[in-house]
């Protein structure tokens, strides 16, 4: 599946999740949620996946985890914050750096509009 099919049909389940729970709950939930969603839908995916820092030809657990990995190919970072700072932004960058993967999705639900909280990201 390509990339694109595979982030929007993401996307729709998040929509999805959003419509029925709205805004002002911990990300946690939404979180949940969309993995059921995902699992519904039959999307393999990975919740609270570790992610290894490699430093100078070492392998390093720090603890790092991203929320989701869609099949080995999308990270989704999720957040329910009021508004999506660059630090934000910049964190997912990282991550996708990290696990070596060129697509990402930030998603904030914390919004009125859930099409208005999602970011796509490309290396």
């Amino acid at each position: 599946m390509e990339f694109d099919a595979l982030s929007n049909q993401v996307i729709g389940c998040a929509i999805e999740v959003h419509k029925r729970l709205g805004p002002g709950l911990l990300e946690s939930s939404y979180e949940r949620c969309l993995s059921f969603e995902l699992t519904c839908a039959g999307i393999h995916h990975e919740n609270q996946k570790e992610l290894p820092i490699e430093y100078k030809k070492i392998k390093l657990d720090c603890g790092y985890r991203v929320d989701m990995m869609i099949r080995n190919e999308i990270i989704v970072e999720l957040k329910s914050a009021d508004r999506i700072l660059p630090i934000h932004e910049a964190q997912l960058l990282t991550y996708m750096k990290l696990a070596g993967k060129k697509i990402g999705l930030l998603m904030n639900f914390n919004v009125c509009r859930m099409k208005d909280g999602i970011k796509r990201f490309v290396l």
